[in-house]
């Protein structure tokens, strides 16, 4: 069996930065075990695999497909920068003509929409609660040890545990800052945290970019160290953000070695528009 596959690096413009995922384009179904052999091979933090719903569609001209995401470890229900690389194969090396696509996911059906500066994935916004504090008092002191913390919330659709950093600290000591993914998986094993965010608030303008907040995302409970950018964390981060900023449009930087740039706007509706670029970086054909 042979299946075309690109890698595409999302929430960036540039090749080499941002979060590289796979895209596999199954003209027929895929036997089942054969999505996490692949997603394993490609060991990348995503691998995306976007499958036409109906016999007589075509990736150029239909609007509507399957969506699935693995990791090199497992399937997760929603992944925004595979999606936007899935988009993006689809709309600049595919030329589908559609200037939006519906992907049928495990998270609902889920929009990308062709930009002249990129393109906007319509994505789930999930609320944070606030979190006790000593429940999660060892994962977080495993993680970044005796860093200052100055909110702490939780995300039960996602199981994401969102850790927002003192104010005292700015964007370089989160890019330097050692985190300890090891133990991780010994300290938390309930189940009920599948990832970490680490987040900061951003800093005013002068002689570097301003962004609303800064982020990095650990999620080793799904076989990732570190994601270089996340979207699904940013349905998470936007909804806190938005709350404490008091604001609806957001710019955020994730602080990854990768690094990439994400674009927020809240919609009345209970869902986000997150923006990014894509760049293509590989194309060819795997032997299955």
């Amino acid at each position: 069996m042979k299946l075309p596959i690109f890698i595409a690096d999302a929430f960036t413009a540039k090749a080499f930065r941002g979060n590289p995922a796979a895209v596999c384009l199954l003209e027929n179904k895929l036997d089942e075990d054969l999505h996490q052999k692949i997603a394993k091979e490609m060991n990348l933090s995503e691998t995306a695999f976007i499958r036409k719903l109906h016999p007589n569609d075509n990736f150029t001209q239909s609007s509507c497909f399957g969506l699935r995401w693995f990791t090199p470890q497992n399937e997760v229900p929603l992944c925004g920068h595979a999606t936007l690389a899935s988009a993006a194969v689809l709309f600049h090396k595919i030329k589908n003509v559609n200037s939006t696509l519906t992907f049928v996911t495990m998270s609902g059906e889920l929009k990308a929409r062709k930009e002249e500066d990129g393109i906007v994935l319509d994505l789930p916004l999930y609320p944070a609660h606030p979190q006790k504090l000593h429940e999660v008092e060892d994962l977080i002191k495993t993680a970044i040890g005796d860093t200052l913390v100055q909110d702490v919330r939780y995300s039960p659709d996602t199981k994401k545990l969102l850790v927002r950093l003192s104010d005292t600290y700015n964007r370089s000591f989160l890019e330097s800052l050692t985190v300890n993914t090891e133990n991780l998986l010994q300290v938390k094993t309930t189940g009920k945290v599948k990832g970490l965010i680490l987040t900061l608030k951003g800093e005013p303008g002068g002689p570097t970019q301003a962004f609303d907040f800064y982020s990095r995302y650990f999620t080793p409970w799904n076989g990732v160290a570190e994601d270089p950018v996340t979207g699904s964390a940013h349905a998470v981060l936007s909804s806190y953000w938005s709350e404490q900023l008091g604001k609806k449009d957001l710019h955020a930087f994730q602080c990854s070695n990768r690094g990439g740039e994400l674009t927020m706007s809240l919609r009345s509706d209970g869902r986000v528009d997150i923006k990014g670029g894509a760049a293509l970086v590989l194309e060819g054909t795997l032997t299955a």
